[in-house]
């Protein structure tokens, strides 16, 4: 059976599982996917980078908060230009959106980093790294369905 717009229609799936399930099945949203993988996976390498080199100057904490500030901003420039391809919107409105995403993101990665190194006991690279990969679902989730939407 189809729907108004030639969509399979599931029975016993509604809203917003409809759609999850239809989108699953568009094989446009696993491309962009992995362009926002490839991008994240910069931002990741930017990430650690910094921080590793911020860590001779400043408590850790700072040190990712500062990491992750620049790592973020790149990748909201890449994200904007080429995973998402928007050429709609106002791009410092989806700065705006894109940063308030990413903060819940460094708020769930401080989370982690400071559970791994405190409780632990990791050391803190390591930590950092571990962290952004645990955080990485709510960051896609909220840029695809907020900031880039």
């Amino acid at each position: 059976m189809k729907d108004a717009r030639g969509e399979a229609a599931e029975i016993g799936l509604r809203g917003h599982a409809r759609r999850f399930h239809i989108g699953l099945r568009r094989p446009d949203n696993w491309i962009e996917l992995l362009r926002y993988c490839t991008v994240g996976a910069s931002g990741y390498i930017v990430n650690l980078v910094v921080f590793k080199i911020a860590l001779d100057y400043m408590p850790y904490l700072v040190a990712f908060t500062v990491a992750f500030v620049i790592a973020a901003t790149s990748n909201f420039v890449w994200n904007r230009l080429w995973a998402f391809r928007v050429t709609h919107g106002v791009p410092h409105h989806q700065y705006a959106r894109f940063l308030t995403v990413s903060l819940v993101a460094l708020v769930f990665d401080l989370c982690t980093l400071a559970f791994l190194v405190e409780e632990v006991g990791m050391a803190k690279l390591p930590a950092a790294a571990i962290a952004i990969v645990i955080a990485t679902p709510v960051s896609f989730l909220g840029n695809k369905l907020w900031s880039f939407r």
